[in-house]
């Protein structure tokens, strides 16, 4: 009979399309998962896949046994977690997906006072501003902010976070303060880009009247807390979530402007992320609750 790790093996491989891409995920060698797929192959009596010194390709009888080991390992996961559940006591390892700026001001201190009442679970934070391959890096949820691409994930939103125009007073000092958005252009607007170009800033004026205005200036970056650390060092303005800039507010290391206009949208939407199933874990349920009840 053949174990279930073969199975999920095999399930890895069809997923991933590379042996060497699963022995990484595993931790085994590539000859080791090539072996588990051949004695698969041996124990079933047939050839699961057309292999080529280019590629990996499922044959007929490969697809056919994908679909029905895909069904057993998910009701198997499922029923598991059904169980899980019974002493509502969630364990185990929660891996998390995270912006880098979100995850160091306000997903940290969501992780310490989580932690503190449910101490059976694990966290494994992996920062980033990437969008990770659930499925290749076993990450249980993903946290993102901002409109959301069509995708195969369940989200939740989590909270949401008014958008600001603001800089600092050694700016206004040396280049003047913005009246009206259209004043912008004439500005060095710091703007979220891995490339030199133009950015539209929207907004709604107090009659309800929406304008559009092409901002840009002299730089860049892929991070909103490298735009804060030069706005706040006089560089230029930026226009962020208002929880980016909460401690410089505060400090007014950084002072809003433009107050009379909205940003268009006003607020930026943070949401949880999660793979489509019928049974959620408990660890995972409980931690995007705990996000839920401590952002609101």
């Amino acid at each position: 009979m053949e174990s279930l790790s073969a199975l999920r093996t095999f399930i890895r491989v069809v997923e991933s399309e590379n042996f060497s891409d699963v022995g990484r995920q595993l931790g085994v060698a590539p000859s080791s998962v090539s072996r588990q797929i051949n004695d698969l192959e041996q124990s079933l009596g047939i050839r699961l896949f057309q292999r080529t010194t280019r590629r990996l390709s499922l044959t007929e009888a490969g697809e056919l046994y994908y679909d029905r080991t895909t069904r057993i390992i998910n009701e198997l996961d499922e029923a598991k977690l059904a169980l899980s559940e019974l002493d509502g006591k969630p364990t185990g390892i929660l891996r998390l997906n995270v912006p880098g700026s979100l995850s160091r001001r306000h997903i940290i201190p969501v992780i310490t006072a989580f932690q503190k009442k449910y101490p059976a679970v694990e966290i494994v934070l992996l920062a980033s501003d990437q969008l990770m391959d659930m499925i290749e890096h076993r990450i249980d949820l993903t946290v993102r902010l901002g409109r959301l691409s069509d995708s195969s994930l369940v989200a939740r939103k989590i909270a949401s976070g008014k958008r600001v125009v603001c800089t600092s007073k050694d700016y206004i000092k040396k280049a003047g303060c913005p009246e009206s958005p259209c004043d912008l252009d004439q500005h060095n607007c710091l703007t979220f880009r891995s490339n030199p170009g133009v950015n539209s800033w929207k907004f709604r004026n107090k009659k309800g009247t929406v304008s559009e205005v092409r901002v840009s200036g002299n730089l860049y970056a892929n991070d909103g807390e490298s735009l804060v650390a030069a706005a706040s060092e006089g560089h230029g303005i930026i226009l962020v979530p208002e929880w980016l800039v909460s401690c410089e507010l505060k400090e007014k290391t950084l002072m809003p402007i433009l107050n009379s206009y909205r940003a268009v949208p006003k607020e930026t939407p943070m949401y949880a992320l999660y793979p489509k199933q019928r049974y959620l874990a408990p660890k995972v349920r409980v931690f995007i609750d705990f996000m839920v009840a401590h952002f609101s």
